[in-house]
């Protein structure tokens, strides 16, 4: 039997498939990750607010609670990255998924080494972004790469982190048109397709955060045929 590191990264799989879940736990495991297992929504839950986890796979469809409920309420107190796993890959239950605060998205069937890629780069983000240091933000809105969320009057946005990542980029490029093919590259890690939609939800979920802690300096506008752009000009 392979034992993780002292120090491996610790990933919670929440997954009620006894055949996948195994598959999961052996792989991940000889991938030298640190695995614990959950079948059911609401035990998931508790394992995610109770411990401390460096990245979550869920499924969607779970008994207790399902996943994107399980994901909503995780959401309201912990910002660690979560990829959700389901049968159900239609673009609209892909958005639903990131609207509720996703960081990825793997529609069933997948591969083993797919999902190694996509945890790897989930959490080369996330190790970048606690080493990088964010500009300062003029109308104190305050980057925190440690809960990977901004502040303004005292108020936090409850970014996910890849809403953080991609705000934190917007802030490095101000006044700059940034490219959806350049913002799949850089933000979401992978190649940009027409017709998916993530990046907009992201885009969309950032504009609806900062509105809600009354952040009005600096908008995210689209600028058709181009891309998007953090500006405090009218566009």
């Amino acid at each position: 039997m392979q034992h993780s590191a002292p120090n491996a990264p610790r990933i919670l799989a929440v997954e009620d498939d006894p055949a996948l879940a195994f598959h999961l736990q052996a792989h991940l495991r000889g991938c030298g990750y640190d695995v614990t297992a959950s079948a059911d929504g609401n035990e998931g839950l508790r394992l995610a607010e109770e411990e401390d986890f460096d990245l979550i796979l869920m499924d969607i469809l779970l008994p207790g609670s399902n996943g994107l409920d399980v994901l909503q309420r995780l959401r309201e107190r912990r910002r660690v990255p979560v990829i959700l796993m389901s049968a159900l890959g239609a673009e609209q239950d892909r958005i639903a998924g990131f609207s509720k605060g996703a960081d990825d998205y793997l529609p069933k069937p997948f591969s083993l080494g797919e999902l190694s890629v996509r945890i790897e780069a989930i959490l080369r983000r996330v190790a970048y972004e606690r080493c990088e240091q964010p500009p300062l933000q003029e109308d104190t809105l305050i980057f925190d790469e440690d809960r990977s969320d901004v502040c303004h009057g005292g108020q936090w946005a409850q970014l996910t982190s890849t809403e953080y990542r991609l705000l934190e980029t917007f802030s490095r490029h101000g006044e700059e048109v940034l490219s959806k093919a350049f913002l799949y590259q850089h933000v979401l890690h992978r190649g940009y397709a027409q017709h998916d939609r993530s990046l907009d939800m992201h885009v969309s979920n950032v504009r609806r955060k900062l509105k809600s802690i009354a952040y009005t300096s600096t908008r995210l506008e689209s600028v058709w045929g181009k891309g998007y752009v953090l500006t405090g000009r009218e566009y």
